[in-house]
């Protein structure tokens, strides 16, 4: 995921292709990158957006970087599932 603190808003945005070629998914989150505040959101906000708990989303990779590698646990068909019903695929 690519993150922008100070985003003025907490969203998760679209799939971007990066320079190098990878592919993340943005998101913006209001808090300050000061403290691990604005990761503290970006995992608040992911864990609400594929409906799990806080405790089962951490950022494994990037903590002090812009692009972050975040995991979220579970059934991986399950997590799928509820995407999809969240976008209303």
């Amino acid at each position: 995921m690519r993150l922008t603190p100070r985003g003025g808003k907490d969203v998760i945005g679209a799939v971007e292709i990066m320079s190098d070629g990878r592919s993340v998914l943005t998101a913006k989150v209001r808090a300050i990158p000061a403290g691990g505040e604005a990761n503290q959101a970006l995992v608040k906000l992911v864990a609400k957006a594929v409906g799990v708990p806080t405790s089962r989303v951490s950022i494994t990779q990037g903590a002090t970087s812009r692009i972050k590698l975040v995991l979220v646990e579970g059934d991986g068909a399950a997590l799928e599932q509820s995407i999809l019903d969240r976008m209303g695929s």
